[in-house]
């Protein structure tokens, strides 16, 4: 039978597909743009007849209707990464979240230690030969369907073709069900003041013929409009923004002189709009593999010149990096930010960065901390960290003492909070002359 008899055999409402989905199943979720909310909503619209099904998923979009209060019975979500959609379940117990290195998280689909039963995933249309592309996002969601037992494919007439390690062919999918709807999108905001002032310092430590990895927020974004008057630029990234576009296109990010796949802007998936999906859509430039391959240390250490740039909610004063909680409440995921910490650390010339506003709160408290909240989680350890970035400047860490330490950071904290920080740093004996952290 040829690939087209196939796929009409396959052809199911979204209900009727999702009848796959049995009680205490383990359900893994397509991710960001790629979210495939009709599935998801039929999934949830079974709530009566399922128990104890487990939703696994890093950052989805939209509804994420199956953590509705009173759905606890017939659904638990496990996060690997939290969005805003999830993050009222998992604050009030009806959710969980599992902190892992986004690396490593295949390993457990591969070696069965969280074995999945149905995937949930969005596609391209076939092409010639059957075959449908995950588009926007790879990430984890390829091997997922390379290891479960069915899987379920929302096969949108708009998701772009990707180019790279991004298919499966129509024989491996399980039930099909067709749409045409806008993906979810990303839209870039404009920086703000304080996010432009951070982005020039880290631009700044840029150089012609680097290699970078971006992660999510304004920050990110920002350092990208600092960057048309570099050369030769590369992407090796778990994601990749709108921001490239334009950098693209005028040749300041070309590749040449990656050592890894050249030439090409290597990553897992897409956050942003209708004009990136346009942009990606067969274009040969990208090239998209799954994010144990892009995100592995070893790998990303073998480019000159990796320059990671990530986020955190807060720094102590030792030098240790919270970016997943709001003390004992999970708020987003470890992400790729050690992959890359660590990928950048070991790179020839590499820079691993963590770059944040001084402050939160509209001011009110200060992002650099003596010590971390009470039941905060350390993503990235202080011995890994090596630049921290605020709007006040950089401090660099690497192979400094905590005393040196707690001085670069008060250097580069919120004056209005800088006093307070050294007295709590003196008392514990982090500080020394106290002329070199006082404004």
């Amino acid at each position: 039978m040829s690939w087209h008899g196939i796929y009409g055999q396959k052809l199911r409402s979204a209900e009727q597909a999702v009848q796959l989905i049995r009680s205490h199943d383990r359900v893994y979720v397509h991710q960001g743009c790629a979210t495939p909310e009709p599935l998801l909503d039929a999934m949830a619209a079974r709530a009566p007849e399922l128990e104890g099904v487990e939703v696994v998923h890093m950052l989805t979009m939209g509804k994420a209707a199956y953590t509705r209060p009173g759905l606890e019975r017939s659904f638990r979500h496990n996060a690997f990464f939290l969005g805003g959609n999830v993050r009222g379940a998992v604050d009030e117990g009806r959710a969980d979240y599992t902190p892992i290195f986004l690396s490593e998280i295949e390993r457990l689909f591969e070696s069965r230690e969280m074995p999945l039963d149905v995937v949930l995933l969005q596609t391209s249309p076939p092409d010639a030969r059957g075959y449908l592309s995950l588009g926007t996002g790879i990430d984890c969601t390829l091997t997922a369907a390379r290891c479960a037992r069915h899987v379920i494919a929302e096969v949108n007439g708009r998701m772009p073709r990707t180019c790279g390690d991004t298919c499966l062919h129509i024989s491996e999918i399980s039930a099909v069900v067709e749409s045409s709807r806008p993906l979810f999108e990303l839209k870039p905001e404009p920086p703000d003041e304080v996010q432009r002032m951070i982005a020039s310092h880290v631009a700044a430590l840029i150089d012609d013929g680097s290699v970078l990895q971006l992660g999510i927020g304004g920050i990110p974004a920002a350092v990208l409009s600092f960057l048309g008057h570099h050369k030769d630029l590369g992407i090796h990234s778990e994601l990749v923004s709108d921001g490239v576009i334009d950098l693209i296109r005028r040749g300041v990010i070309n590749g040449r002189r990656k050592k890894i796949h050249p030439g090409k802007a290597l990553l897992g998936f897409v956050l942003g709009s209708q004009p990136l999906f346009d942009f990606i859509d067969g274009n040969p430039a990208f090239e998209f593999r799954p994010t144990q391959y892009v995100n592995d240390p070893f790998l990303i250490a073998q480019n000159d010149r990796m320059v990671a740039v990530n986020s955190a909610i807060e720094v102590d004063l030792t030098g240790q990096i919270c970016s997943d909680s709001i003390g004992p409440l999970p708020y987003s995921g470890f992400g790729g930010q050690v992959d890359f910490i660590r990928g950048a650390a070991r790179s020839q010339r590499g820079k691993p960065i963590i770059a944040l506003p001084s402050t939160a709160c509209g001011g009110k408290v200060s992002r650099i901390t003596p010590f971390l909240k009470q039941g905060a989680g350390v993503v990235t350890s202080r011995a890994d960290v090596h630049y921290v970035v605020t709007e006040f400047g950089v401090a660099y860490l690497h192979g400094k003492s905590i005393r040196q330490r707690a001085e670069a950071l008060i250097g580069i904290a919120h004056p209005a909070f800088r006093e307070e920080l050294y007295e709590t740093a003196a008392r514990h004996g982090w500080t020394g002359d106290r002329a070199l952290v006082r404004v």
